[in-house]
């Protein structure tokens, strides 16, 4: 089965490509992969400290998921899977890209403010001539509305 694989982080356009990458999928019958990145800066100190922070990551990671899992069983009918990983955010995408052949869409959310669309857009679209499945840049002002109409 075709998969959307959508990036979930701490960022406001991330709500706007998760809805695009569920609505999408029911349209067409795909699934939704979800993939979140721990960077691996967060967990320069000590290893006991730096194990009991990553497992905090997780945990929080966890949650967050399952907020945006339940809107998109009950309201798309899609059963999202979760994928974490840990490193620099461009190249575990293009690792997670390459390592599962069901996933055939990139979504990410870009940002509205004047600073530009956000550090992972602006990396991903610079890669975009390497990577092996479109990209969808979803913009993070876009209403409930409009999504709906054009997925």
């Amino acid at each position: 089965m075709r998969k959307f694989l959508v990036v979930l982080d701490d960022s406001r356009e991330c709500l706007n490509a998760m809805r695009f990458a569920a609505m999408r999928a029911a349209h067409t019958n795909a699934g939704v992969e979800i993939l979140s990145i721990i960077p691996p800066d967060e967990f320069n100190h000590w290893i006991g400290v730096g194990d009991l922070m990553r497992e905090e990551a997780r945990e929080r990671i966890h949650a967050h998921f399952e907020v945006f899992a339940k809107w998109m069983r009950d309201k798309q009918g899609v059963d999202p899977e979760l994928v974490i990983r840990e490193g620099e955010p461009a190249a575990e995408i293009l690792a997670q890209v390459q390592e599962d052949p069901d996933v055939g869409v990139l979504v990410l959310g870009a940002a509205t403010d004047r600073k530009g669309p956000g550090p992972l857009v602006t990396q991903m679209t610079k890669n975009a001539g390497v990577l092996p499945i479109p990209l969808t840049i979803v913009p993070g002002d876009l209403s409930k509305e409009r999504l709906e109409a054009i997925t």
